[in-house]
């Protein structure tokens, strides 16, 4: 792998995915989309593949986390009419 490619896969790596880190749910799922693509089509050294695939597994359990907390929200409002505000902070986990 180029000098240059390895470098832009340092920064992709680099480039967070943390709970706290502020991406909203299209963001995660694009992130997603270049994580997957990058994993099918280029020839990876495996430690950039594995960091890679963490990564992903980080913007999934997050995006997971938003989904079901949307989700509850919803049958919030459909049970009982009462609307309270989203919260996707991370601040509630365990």
């Amino acid at each position: 792998m180029s000098e240059k490619r390895h470098d832009e896969r340092q920064g992709e790596r680099r480039s967070g995915a943390e709970a706290g880190d502020g991406l909203t749910l299209e963001a995660r799922l694009e992130r997603l989309e270049r994580i997957l693509a990058s994993l099918e089509s280029e020839e990876l050294e495996l430690d950039a593949a594995l960091a890679l695939f963490e990564e992903g597994v980080t913007h999934i359990r997050e995006a997971e986390r938003v989904l079901a907390e949307a989700s509850l929200r919803v049958e919030e409002v459909l049970a009982d009419g009462g609307v309270r505000p989203l919260d996707v902070s991370a601040e509630g986990e365990a």
